[in-house]
């Protein structure tokens, strides 16, 4: 970001500018990131307090880094080593092992074989493969491995002599593997293994170094050359690999601390490359190639599509390059790494006991060092002969030790020119080494640099470390999860966390990178401002995202949350406010506290405990996608049955001690409800809390927010309350059975039935949702209820084998399977219907192997069936003139529902209804079915003849009853 707006691209560039402009510069940019985060953040409804926030370029943070630094110095655990590492060149900086693993793209390289003729004989060479090009100026060395063996091998067709691993000879002759021997390309004049070919020497490619060493341009040979790719003889460049760099010191190819590196740290040649100085090294893989071409080096050139890491910051690619840098004993701690590791819990397992332990078994030491500008120094200082070295763990002690009081900031423009007198008479001042922290160990020491520790806090940090949780995205897992382990692990031999939420990663709808310049993802604020920040909360809770898994992000995905959950919530909010306003107008109270006796009551208010015990059990298990069902069943439960079936008792038509009932039951859960859902919808549930406030006792009423009320406890439930919330969920269940089956043969709800009857064989099943019996006879729309469990008296029960997935599994013995199934008795039909699994010649067998046949007895006639495991319903499909009145009635009175809807009018406006049809079908039924409407039309009706003609018509509309024209019309009173 910093160096796009001031153009910088090179260190040159910032020295230019000074450090201290530059890191000016920086500290503005934090300041309007952390401003955008905290209206983002805020908006979206999370709680942190932006005042006291910590920011890592406080001097209370990176004091607590450098204090973190020094206790590791003083372990011994930090060492200065020349390796090569990866690099980024647009950063200009070296990064850590697993910051190199954290972006990888598949790109297409130029690939390469070059040849390397022998000095003894000129005639004859090596090929080596690569792809990387732009290392080729740099080699200084070849290796083989060897164990293996090389040939010498004669083109027919050039007559030029090459010495490659026998293994590999199919990568320069393709296809000459299926060839008959005199039929093959080449001619091989001689087998060697690898270690006789070491000490060769081969003519440079290049110039460039042929005066640096005398033991440059020789063949080493080492194991891990492999036979999987190339040619068996691997280019070395130490400068640019590490195995090339440890192969070249143990054959004393290079002294310790040396090697051959012609590459600034922006990525372009020094002017040791003369012929392609000053250039970006990536530039030049063709023109090198075509150089070598000229020259009669290059054997052959292609592409190669492979994955390869880049920079995490910059997005561009990374090279490995030689590095003076600093480092932590990573190796000698990890069996503290999985001591700790083991401590902690992660959500979802699987990425800890497979992805993250599996990275610390091989963990690596960790360069902590960083060539830039901004950041926290590292606290070093040295004498010019590297025989003083200071750790500094304190500003205090760099005051003390420098002489210099009143530090109060200790970025690079502030530290770099403080010296520290040396202890040796006559030596000059020990200076800092330039380079400054690792990001990612400055992100590591958070839980206790945020606290200042231990310099303040050191009671309330040790009093609450580890952290209870922490959560971030996949993607971590070799970043910060990593590093707040090691650092915790290395300095107080305990995990810094006790639970790890690992994120997914959030792509665009089509399942790509969000990515601002393809634009194809909506924008954060602007989803809020449509859906509401809780919409979107509720959608990435429920999404596949807190299991660690990608989630393709759909806008309309936010807005099925609103529709599913906050709607029917809202309406059931909306609703009892209307008819609590209604009973506490007419000088009646609400009581919280009320025990109701009427099981629809006991069971709302039990599913609401059931609820606030699941989210509790679940939120201790840090299971964040399990909640949104559970919420998703109870609004259910609330709204689509207990709030619809009782409306008529919410709205005392069943009596004052009825409403009484149903009004404090429905206060109670909603008031549970709002609480329970406020840490998960946090503006949602102010908005129910500020609509039941008013009538809430006033103790409660008194805290402005639900959010400064507890969450409710955890409540034992009794045997009663069990059994009455599995009644519902078996009356549910019937009511749902008859609803498909209805839809299945063309009955619509509205229209009544004669007759539903429902099944099970078990007699205790029956009484039990036969006291449900009013609920189900209303729900289903039925003249009459049967209950049985005598079954065979309706229907003759089957079983019959599924082919389709019984063949698959079992083979030859399916055709048996099938057999026994056909001619399966009573008491085997019961033991599938009853678990769901049965053992049939030998094979376990579960519902998907089995199908269930029922057909009627014959004299059973005029019904139709639906079941789900051992419950049945019956549906009688025979119409009558009866059933048709009722259902005319039941469609007049919708008719007027809606037109009062329409117009506008609440529960408590009252109008003359005046209706007019021509079809006297209709007509008749309206007045058949009088006693049906008036039970929901409180209002008087009556037909449009008896309208006066002075009536002031509030709202009128046309409309249609099967088939017959209806006028419906409001007259004020």
């Amino acid at each position: 970001e910093i160096e796009k707006e001031l153009g910088i691209k090179s260190s040159q560039d910032v020295k230019k500018i000074g450090i201290a402009k530059y890191n000016e510069e920086c500290r503005k940019i934090v300041m309007r990131f952390a401003n955008e985060w905290d209206t983002i953040i805020t908006r979206c409804g999370r709680w942190i307090d932006f005042e006291n926030d910590y920011k890592t370029m406080n001097i209370s943070f990176m004091e607590s880094v450098w204090w973190a630094f020094s206790e590791l110095w003083k372990k011994d655990l930090v060492y200065r080593g020349f390796k090569v590492m990866p690099y980024s060149t647009a950063c200009t900086t070296p990064l850590s092992n697993f910051e190199s693993n954290m972006n990888y793209k598949e790109v297409s390289d130029p690939s390469a074989i070059v040849s390397f003729p022998l000095v003894e004989d000129e005639s004859i060479s090596f090929l080596a493969w690569t792809t990387t090009p732009w290392t080729l100026p740099s080699n200084v060395a070849l290796t083989v491995n060897p164990e293996f063996e090389y040939i010498t091998v004669e083109d027919k067709k050039t007559q030029k002599k090459y010495i490659v691993a026998k293994c590999r000879i199919g990568e320069l002759f393709k296809g000459s593997e299926k060839l008959a021997d005199d039929q093959k390309p080449y001619t091989i004049h001689a087998t060697v293994k690898g270690a006789d070919l070491v000490g060769k020497r081969y003519v440079p490619l290049f110039n460039y170094f042929v005066k640096e060493s005398e033991e440059f341009f020789r063949v080493v040979a080492d194991g891990y050359v492999t036979s999987d790719a190339g040619t068996g003889v691997v280019h070395c460049a130490p400068g640019f690999g590490e195995e090339d760099c440890r192969v070249a010191l143990a054959n004393g190819i290079i002294a310790k601390g040396q090697t051959v590196c012609p590459v600034e740290e922006n990525g372009l040649y020094t002017a040791e490359v003369t012929d392609y100085a000053g250039r970006y090294i990536k530039d030049c893989d063709n023109d090198i190639l075509a150089a070598l071409k000229e020259r009669g080096r290059l054997y052959s050139k292609g592409a190669i599509v492979h994955s390869y890491p880049f920079c995490w910051r910059s997005d561009t690619p990374l090279i490995y390059r030689a590095i003076d840098a600093w480092f932590i004993r990573v190796e000698d701690i990890r069996g503290k790494l999985l001591s700790a590791n083991e401590q902690t819990t992660w959500v979802p397992d699987f990425v800890k006991t497979r992805r993250f332990t599996n990275w610390l078994e091989d963990a690596r030491d960790w360069n902590v060092s960083r060539n830039r500008y901004w950041g926290t120094p590292l606290p070093v200082w040295h004498s010019e002969d590297w025989e003083e070295v200071v750790c500094v763990g304190s500003v205090k002690e760099l005051e003390e030790l420098s002489g210099i009081t009143g530090i109060n900031d200790i970025h690079r423009e502030f530290v770099d020119q403080i010296t520290i007198p040396s202890k040796r008479a006559g030596q000059p001042p020990l200076k800092r080494i330039e380079q400054v922290f690792d990001c990612w160990f400055e992100s590591g020491s958070m839980p206790y640099a945020q606290a200042h520790y231990p310099f303040e806090n050191k009671e309330h940090f040790e009093k609450n470390f580890p952290a209870d949780f922490i959560a971030e995205g996949l993607d971590q897992t070799r970043g910060w999860f990593y590093t707040l382990l090691v650092l915790s692990a290395a300095l107080f031999d305990k995990p810094p966390y006790k639970n790890l939420i690992v994120n997914g990663l959030v792509l665009a709808g089509d399942g790509k990178k969000m990515s601002k310049r393809l634009k194809n993802y909506p924008e954060v604020m602007d989803v809020v401002n449509v859906y509401g920040a809780d919409a979107l909360r509720l959608y990435l809770i429920n999404s596949p995202v807190v299991r660690a898994e990608p989630l393709r992000f759909r806008e309309e995905g936010v807005k099925d949350i609103v529709k599913d959950v906050f709607l029917p919530f809202f309406n059931a909010c909306k609703f009892f406010v209307s008819n609590a306003n209604i009973y506490l107008q007419e000088g009646k109270q609400l009581d919280l506290h009320h025990q109701s006796t009427n099981d629809m009551d006991r069971w709302i208010i039990s599913a609401s405990r059931t609820l606030v015990n699941y989210v509790h059990r679940e939120m201790a298990g840090y299971r964040l996608y399990t909640v949104v069902p559970g919420l998703l069943r109870f609004v259910e439960d609330l709204t689509n049955w207990y709030v619809r079936m009782n409306r008529r008792r919410l709205k005392g038509q069943n009596g004052d001690q009825d409403q009484k009932d149903s009004l404090c039951t429905l206060f109670a859960v909603m008031f549970t409800v709002t609480r329970i859902i406020a840490p998960f919808c946090p503006y949602v549930a102010e908005g129910f809390y500020q609509r039941l406030r008013p009538v809430l006792p006033e103790d409660i009423r008194a805290e402005e927010s639900v959010h400064y009320l507890m969450v409710p406890e955890v409540t034992e439930k009794t045997e009663d309350e069990t059994r009455l919330e599995e009644t519902m969920a078996r009356m549910i269940k019937i009511i749902d059975l008859v609803r498909v089956l209805r839809d299945r043969i063309g009955i619509p709800m509205k229209m009544p039935v004669r007759s539903v009857v429902v099944l099970h064989p078990d007699a205790a099943y029956i009484n039990d949702v036969m006291a449900t019996s009013n609920y189900i006879t209303s729900e289903v729309n039925t003249f009459d209820l049967q209950f049985s469990s005598e079954e065979s008296s309706y229907v003759v029960t089957k079983l019959d084998a599924n082919m389709a997935t019984i063949g698959k599994k079992y083979k030859k013995e399916s055709i048996e399977i099938k057999k026994v199934l056909a001619n399966a008795p009573a008491e085997m039909i019961s033991e599938f219907l009853t678990n769901g699994c049965l053992t049939v010649c030998g094979q376990e067998l579960s519902a998907e192997d089995v199908k269930v046949l029922r057909t009627f007895r014959p004299d059973i006639q005029d019904f139709e069936s639906n079941a789900d495991g051992r419950v049945v319903v019956l549906v009688d499909k025979r119409k009558d003139e009866s059933l048709m009145d009722a259902w005319r009635a039941r469609e007049f009175t919708n008719r007027v529902m809606q037109l009062r809807k329409t117009a506008g009018l609440v529960v408590t406006d009252k109008v003359n209804i005046f209706y007019a049809t021509a079809d006297a079908t209709l007509a008749n039924s309206l007045v058949v079915r009088a006693s049906q409407i008036n039970e929901t039309v409180r209002d008087t009706w009556t037909s449009k003849d008896t309208m006066p003609a002075d009536a002031a018509v509030v709202a009128k509309t046309e409309t249609e009853i099967d088939g017959a024209a209806l006028e419906l019309y409001f007259t004020k009173i």
